[in-house]
């Protein structure tokens, strides 16, 4: 099992695990409910599976680490931020979304078991490898798995290979590593502006902590 199969079973399990008042609890993404973010991994499956199917006869313009685009931390004004949140309320109950999210995203994991890692494909008006692109995701899940369970204390953790494989990616976009005595659980949190540094942990970054928080769009 690879990073993406692991990362992504993983976040597929914690939501599947969820109990049915978890969905109203906050999540760590701002201005999100737990139903909030499952649907918007429904439509993150979704573009997996149409990015797999869409391959390109071109050179790659992007790998995993470019693939991201630095953007503004989110205000909840993004007419697609809303429009998820208009989503999730229309499942109306805990069990649709969680059978949404099972259905579509079985089907792309098995698109990903079975894509040839050097074919090119197309997403965002881009060009990458579906090895690359695969990668790019990894980070994906391991953020929105942390984000699930932010105010849930007792549910598990994202694999540590995909902790691990995250934190390489964000030092890679960012330019330069993190501490070595952050986990690459804080080092994801803080560098994505999901949890301020402590005055002891600004210190250690250094000139880094001037160019926080790396929002990924």
């Amino acid at each position: 099992m690879d990073d993406f199969s692991r990362s992504w079973t993983a976040l597929r399990v914690a939501v599947a695990e969820l109990a049915d008042e978890d969905f109203a609890r906050p999540s760590g993404c701002a201005g999100w409910l737990v139903r909030d973010l499952v649907c918007h991994l429904v439509i993150d499956a979704q573009d997996v599976l149409i990015t797999l199917v869409t391959p390109v006869d071109a050179e790659p313009t992007r790998d995993a680490v470019t693939y991201w685009d630095l953007v503004e931390a989110p205000t909840g004004q993004d007419p697609l931020d809303a429009l998820v949140v208009r989503l999730a309320a229309a499942y109306g109950e805990s069990w649709l979304l969680k059978f949404h999210l099972d259905d579509v995203g079985s089907a792309a994991g098995r698109a990903a078991a079975l894509a040839d890692r050097a074919m090119r494909v197309g997403t965002k008006d881009e060009v990458l490898t579906a090895a690359d692109y695969l990668r790019a995701y990894v980070l994906e899940w391991t953020l929105h798995h942390l984000d699930l369970i932010a105010h849930l204390p007792d549910a598990a953790q994202p694999p540590q290979e995909g902790l691990a494989s995250s934190r390489a990616l964000l030092e890679a976009i960012a330019g330069e590593p993190f501490p070595p005595s952050f986990s690459d659980r804080a080092a994801l949190l803080i560098g994505t502006g999901r949890r301020s540094p402590t005055a002891e942990q600004a210190a250690e970054l250094g000139g880094l902590a001037g160019r926080l928080s790396f929002v990924l769009g």
